[in-house]
């Protein structure tokens, strides 16, 4: 499938915690309007320690947007937990209540979350 929207990732791979870090901006037109996704460069493998959000405060993406990171076989590694989330406030999510992802490139999915908006979201592997 190819990119929706315009997404810049940032891998950091230099220690036992790797962070990946997805600026995106989402689709400005009628099918995939509110939509962004991109594939990581990288293969992981470990548990996903925590997921941030971060909503643009110019581009404010809608309340409620939602955010998916899905490994090869189309699975959502923060296992639901990036639904609903806020169009003003970062938000945190810990490990308890993420997965984990084995040997796979990671692709982030961003849905309902209004024309041309911005925001990035953060995940942490060990």
């Amino acid at each position: 499938m190819a990119d929706l929207g315009t997404v810049v990732v940032t891998e950091e791979n230099i220690s036992t915690v790797r962070k990946i870090k997805f600026d995106w901006e989402s689709e400005d037109g009628e099918a995939n309007a509110g939509k962004a996704t991109k594939t990581t460069e990288k293969t992981y493998s470990g548990e996903i320690l925590r997921l941030v959000t971060i909503p643009d405060s110019v581009a404010v993406p809608s309340n409620q947007y939602n955010v998916a990171v899905n490994d090869e076989d189309d699975t959502d590694v923060l296992m639901g937990a990036g639904a609903d989330r806020s169009d003003v406030n970062t938000e945190q999510v810990l490990a308890s209540s993420l997965g984990c992802v084995a040997n796979d490139k990671l692709s982030l999915s961003i849905s309902n979350a209004g024309n041309a908006k911005k925001g990035t979201v953060i995940v942490y592997v060990r």
